[in-house]
């Protein structure tokens, strides 16, 4: 059976999970889905990255010990997950004791890319992030994330030799080895590559941030939250010796936010070389979300909680949204508005009443018996390589444009016009081609709508019609603000 293997980026808990996080969750449980469909055997991982000194100082702030504020944003993440309809088969935390110690395996068996030099530069908490002259020239000495000023830091840290594989990294990516989607992104990280990789420092001194994973044989030091995290791609595997590891590696597809993609299209490469084990297959680099066009804070007002639309829309009201809506290869900006548009038109009036249509006409005019259903089989290969290039909304297109086709046969078709004429075999034979249509839709749906595709399933696949009180997407009244 094929393995296949694709993971989340793991965000942070210095705060509850935003709506970003949330499409990201959704982006790699269309690729999960659809590979378990095609009958590969699949691992999907997620998880939340917990060291580091910004934990730590929002801990204190609370009250509270490092784990205990990590144990409590972290069950906001895995409830993210259960809302969604999430399909992972693993939640790492790099608090988990099997992660720590295969992080230290990982620091050990990259021995010979690490050196101890001192460091001086500009660093900011808030980022858990060093930062450049220049950066912190633009921003006037003070971190715009975070309103803060840059602490200047002079002290000795060890280092990774990231610079040793500027060649070899941009060589995998343009042979295509290692896939960047969308194009933008990859031309971003050769361009950053091309003016060479410089070395970086991979700890920080344990008198300054204790909360962190000791450096093997150095207690003095802590490894740095950044570099560590990313070695759970491949801990949640067992690496080095379960086998798993041995299974899974090298990861189908990896999914991240375009903030991070240095880390994960140079750093964590590097890292991989380093370790004389393959990179990842495919790295889909997404963009960020807006709220009626403005970056979403809490002083303005328009921070989005996944859990505010999927009480009014639902889970898969959610989903369609966030898939087919929001630019797959570009931002994308969230609407209430326009989510109340999408939902109306496309799910309730389009998707909706096609299936309530037919299987009232089914019921009215055939008892509810369904006739002998055709095979509608239609070319796939758009749909498909949509979904292999990330191009979600794209696929949800191709899917779309089954469902406005299927409407049209019916406005054409005119059954209950048929009826009238008592036709019962040509009817027959329409109504059959509606219900093998709608599963064929169906089948389509299950990586991005797996609730609405089951009960299409479930109303027409016993061979009579199985319709429930309520309709799949009810329509919604916006009231006026």
């Amino acid at each position: 059976m094929p393995k296949y293997f694709v993971t989340t980026s793991i965000p942070y808990v210095n705060a509850e999970p935003h709506i970003g996080f949330a499409m990201e969750l959704l982006y790699a449980d269309v690729l999960a889905r659809r590979a378990r469909q095609m009958g590969d055997e699949v691992v999907f991982s997620t998880g939340t990255d917990e060291h580091g000194g910004k934990i730590a100082e929002k801990a204190e702030e609370l009250g509270l010990k490092p784990k205990e504020f990590a144990d409590k944003i972290s069950k906001h993440f895995e409830a993210l997950g259960d809302l969604l309809n999430i399909s992972n088969d693993r939640f790492i935390r790099t608090t988990d004791e099997g992660h720590e110690e295969r992080a230290k395996l990982i620091w050990k068996a990259l021995k010979k890319d690490i050196y101890k030099g001192k460091y001086t530069g500009w660093y900011c908490t808030g980022d858990e992030a060093f930062f450049t002259e220049t950066e912190v020239k633009a921003n006037n000495g003070v971190c715009p994330n975070h309103n803060r000023p840059y602490e200047k830091i002079e002290e000795e840290n060890y280092f990774f030799k990231l610079s040793n594989y500027s060649q070899e990294i941009a060589k995998y990516i343009n042979d295509n080895r290692f896939t960047i989607v969308p194009p933008s992104r990859r031309n971003e990280i050769l361009n950053v590559i091309k003016g060479g990789l410089t070395d970086i420092s991979i700890s920080r001194p344990a008198d300054k941030i204790k909360w962190g994973i000791p450096v093997p044989g150095d207690t003095h030091q802590v490894m740095y939250v950044w570099f560590e995290a990313l070695m759970n791609y491949i801990t949640v595997l067992g690496y080095p010796e379960h086998q798993d590891f041995k299974n899974f590696w090298p990861a189908n597809v990896q999914v991240i936010g375009k903030d991070i993609l240095r880390f994960h299209a140079a750093i964590w490469p590097a890292m991989l070389l380093s370790l004389g084990i393959a990179l990842p297959k495919q790295l889909y680099v997404h963009g960020h979300i807006t709220s009626d066009g403005k970056k979403m804070s809490k002083t303005l007002g328009n921070v989005i909680k996944p859990a505010d639309i999927v009480d009014i829309y639902g889970v898969d009201g959610f989903r369609y949204y966030f898939l087919r809506h929001i630019p797959s290869y570009e931002d994308g900006d969230f609407s209430w508005d326009r989510l109340a548009a999408a939902y109306n038109n496309e799910l309730a009036n389009e998707l909706g009443n096609a299936v309530q249509r037919t299987a009232a006409m089914i019921n009215q005019f055939q008892d509810g018996i369904i006739g002998v259903t055709p095979d509608v089989g239609h070319d796939l290969a758009q749909y498909e390589e949509a979904i292999t290039l990330c191009k979600f909304d794209r696929a949800l297109d191709e899917v779309w444009e089954q469902i406005r086709g299927l409407n049209q046969y019916i406005d054409e078709e005119k059954p209950w016009v048929i009826a009238k004429d008592d036709d019962a075999d040509h009817l027959r034979t329409v109504l059959a081609y509606q219900v093998s249509t709608l599963m064929n839709i169906a089948n389509l749906l299950v990586p991005f709508l797996p609730d609405t595709a089951d009960k299409i399933r479930a109303i027409f696949q016993a061979g009579t019609v199985q319709l429930g009180e309520t309709t799949l997407f009810p329509r919604i009244e916006v009231k006026e603000a």
